[in-house]
């Protein structure tokens, strides 16, 4: 039996550690690989600090300014200062930040309304009326002599002292139907066209606005809205066409009470303050029927002539007699104007001579 061997030299195997699973596993898989890369020593948690290594603080970094990819280009528009707000200008604190010229808006503005209203010149043309710088025929120098006979007498009641009557002229009719609003507004045309007077025509016959409506003209406030309120100045009511020298003035909103605002004191007045500073200004109103409403004879007492038209063949004799009687009473100056004549008792024709050739 063989004893066991004994005191014999044998390499003794290194003992086992008692160190924990963990530690053990460090050791076998080498624990250098997993040591994070070099590090500021503050930055390293205490079980990562290398023994014997004393950590020392840091150097402090310098700020340093924010390096810029590109300069930025200069501004050329002007800038307006930015806005204050508590003493200070809003974004103060960006200074670096650069300013750029506010943008034009992607709309462009709308543009002012025109300060005069266009009339349709071809609409009066094919109705009959007699437009300024048209073609010359027969109803144009018909007109031509009318006013030219009024005109005339205008400056002689201004030369008379009349007053501001002596620049108005009323155009009425003894019963609807006559034509008076074509000869008032033919007659306002063929003023306009002097070359040393203008014209505003007033539309009173406020029931129907015939005025208005032909020559295309928007309604609103007018005479009798400046009669009444005193506020109003009828000068800013006044309406300017493109028909050089001519002008209209509605009559305004229709009341129970036009022909008593027409026949008070105001009511001249307000006639002055139309015509002020305009001295060859001339004021023809159109009005209802004198038969037909008491407003035309007020507003004779407010003109100097008065053109009473008669329709031929229509308008009997004893209407124009009551018409001219009532108008006499407040202007003496009645005339008569016969319409629709269909032949000329002296056979003057006055469109065959533009056509003459001899």
């Amino acid at each position: 039996m063989n004893e066991p061997l004994k005191n014999q030299d044998f390499p003794q195997k290194p003992e086992e550690s008692h160190s924990s699973l963990i530690q053990r596993a460090m050791q076998a898989f080498d624990r250098g690989q997993f040591v994070p890369p070099s590090s500021p020593a503050d930055l390293l948690p205490p079980s990562l600090t290398p023994q014997g290594f004393a950590p020392q603080s840091a150097p402090p970094v310098q700020p340093q300014a924010p390096a810029q990819a590109y300069a930025p280009a200069p501004i050329v528009a002007p800038v307006a200062p930015p806005p204050q707000y508590g003493g200070h200008a809003y974004g103060e604190q960006a200074a670096h930040t650069p300013q750029f010229a506010p943008q034009q808006p992607a709309y462009a503005p709308a543009a002012p309304a025109p300060s005069f209203h266009r009339i349709n010149h071809q609409r009066l043309a094919l109705e009959g009326f007699a437009v300024p710088g048209g073609a010359a025929n027969a109803q144009v120098e018909e007109f031509r002599i009318v006013k030219r006979q009024l005109l005339e007498q205008v400056e002689d009641l201004r030369r008379q002292g009349a007053g501001v009557e002596a620049q108005a002229i009323l155009v009425t009719s003894a019963l609807p139907e006559e034509g008076k609003t074509f000869v008032a507004i033919n007659l306002a045309m063929s003023i306009a066209a002097e070359k040393d007077s203008e014209v505003v025509l007033v539309d009173l016959d406020m029931a129907r606005s015939s005025v208005l409506s032909t020559l295309g003209l928007p309604s609103g406030p007018g005479l009798v809205d400046a009669i009444a309120d005193p506020r109003v100045d009828v000068r800013d009511l006044v309406i300017k066409t493109d028909l050089g020298g001519l002008s209209v003035l509605p009559g305004g909103r229709p009341t129970a009470s036009d022909s008593e605002y027409l026949a008070s004191a105001r009511a001249r007045s307000v006639l002055a303050r139309l015509v002020e500073g305009h001295p060859n200004r001339v004021v023809v109103f159109d009005t209802p029927p004198v038969l037909a409403a008491a407003l035309a004879v007020e507003v004779a007492k407010l003109s100097a002539q008065t053109v009473l038209v008669v329709k031929a063949e229509k308008t009997s004799g004893s209407a124009v007699q009551d018409a001219a009687g009532l108008l006499s009473a407040g202007c003496p100056n009645v005339q008569a104007l016969l319409n629709g004549v269909q032949f000329s008792p002296s056979g003057r024709r006055f469109g065959t001579y533009h056509n003459y050739r001899g």
